[in-house]
């Protein structure tokens, strides 16, 4: 026998157990084994040893009316708490939630410095309040994970951020070397997807969540886990040209997908056309509620371009379900009728296509999501949160 067989088997029921624990949000013992199909002395003996870690705890339910009254086990979401940060042009946001999923709190620091040692320098003065504030908790924070919106190897060095200009960043080790926690980095798109996946598609083996608000982004999970590529950059869907000779893009070709279908083409088409510095979602949300035509006109070019590269993507992966993050989508009367009319090829096959209910909320809350489950070592994290009528507090720390 391989030595540390028992240990490893005692780890995968472990994780297991949490899982179900998670999943069904309240469950018994009894129930436990038969889910797990583990038996009653494993459940005991695993369920003893978490309730000592201080990870789950029991409840009793007050109305049975048959018998005892079961002891429900959950997840002990005061136990520690994680922290998002999502890495952007001219500003960084962080979101804390706790193991649970549930948002505590989110705050917004406008930056204008683009210097990497200045905004590492935030980013370390930031977590180090956070970790202070949140010290009294059993395990505090439990992981960090930065959204990155470019290019992060396997080994999560930072290749290249184009708005940032930054090229081969060592951001984790750096922030390690003043942080003692676990800390990791991932690309935004991927995040978003891995948000969508925890918190709304929990019966999904392949999902797509393409990211449309400063660039176009593709976030996928194949199997429950990110699909990278061979060196950690797959994704890039929106340097996929859709317009041979058209628009010259940053990255040097000319014609790529997000130079008309991603929302910072619309907000930087109007702003020079109505010269309006700050463009806003409430100008267009206005200007579509008052019937503008040159607006409605705008928003069925980027729906008939959209559809172009949706077309590639469901032909290229044959996706379970494809998700669209775009504020103008929510806004825009219809858009995913529209889009799904333009979606008429006979050999494209997917389950579901829809709009993400989640919002631009989805990178911060899939970093957090991330890094719960590393925490918890567990496969896959099935977590719930009302979207629509719970709200995340903002705070100053």
């Amino acid at each position: 026998m391989v030595t540390g067989d028992a240990a490893y088997i005692k780890k995968i029921n472990r994780s297991l157990i949490i899982r179900e624990i998670i999943k069904e949000g309240m469950i018994s013992r009894a129930d436990l084994s038969k889910v797990t199909n583990l038996t009653r002395a494993t459940i005991s003996a695993q369920v003893a040893d978490l309730l000592e870690d201080g990870l789950i705890i029991e409840t009793q339910l007050e109305h049975f009316t048959v018998g005892r009254k079961p002891i429900m086990l959950s997840l002990n979401g005061q136990a520690g708490y994680a922290l998002g940060i999502d890495l952007d042009y001219g500003q960084i946001s962080f979101t804390l939630t706790d193991l649970l999923g549930y948002p505590i709190s989110s705050n917004i620091i406008k930056i204008s410095n683009i210097e990497y040692t200045e905004i590492l320098n935030l980013l370390v003065d930031q977590i180090k309040k956070y970790q202070a504030n949140f010290k009294d908790s059993r395990y505090g924070i439990v992981g960090i994970v930065i959204a990155i919106h470019g290019l992060v190897a396997k080994d999560e060095v930072i290749h290249y951020i184009p708005k940032l200009n930054w090229h081969n960043i060592h951001l984790k080790s750096d922030l390690e070397r003043e942080i003692d926690i676990p800390i990791h980095l991932e690309n935004n798109a991927n995040l978003s997807s891995f948000a969508e996946r925890v918190y709304v598609h929990h019966e999904t083996d392949n999902l797509l969540c393409a990211t449309l608000y400063s660039g176009i982004g593709l976030g996928m999970m194949m199997n429950d886990d990110f699909f990278r590529g061979h060196e950690g950059y797959a994704g890039e869907i929106g340097h996929m040209i859709v317009v041979p000779g058209g628009k010259p893009c940053n990255c040097g070709n000319k014609g790529c997908w997000e130079k008309y279908a991603s929302e910072s083409s619309i907000f930087e088409y109007l702003a020079e056309k109505r010269q309006i510095n700050n463009l806003s979602y409430e100008h267009i949300q206005k200007w579509l509620d008052e019937g503008d035509e040159e607006v409605h006109d705008l928003m069925q070019q980027f729906i008939f371009y959209l559809s172009i590269g949706l077309n590639n993507m469901i032909n290229m992966y044959n996706p379970d379900v494809l998700v669209i993050d775009s504020e103008l989508l929510r806004m825009y009367p219809d858009s995913l009728n529209k889009i799904s009319k333009n979606l008429t090829s006979s050999i494209s096959h997917y389950r579901e296509l829809m709009i993400s209910t989640i919002g631009k909320e989805s990178c911060l809350l899939g970093a957090c999501a991330l890094a719960i489950k590393q925490f918890l070592d567990v496969p896959m994290l099935n977590l719930s949160f009302d979207f629509k009528t719970k709200k995340v507090e903002n705070a100053i720390i």
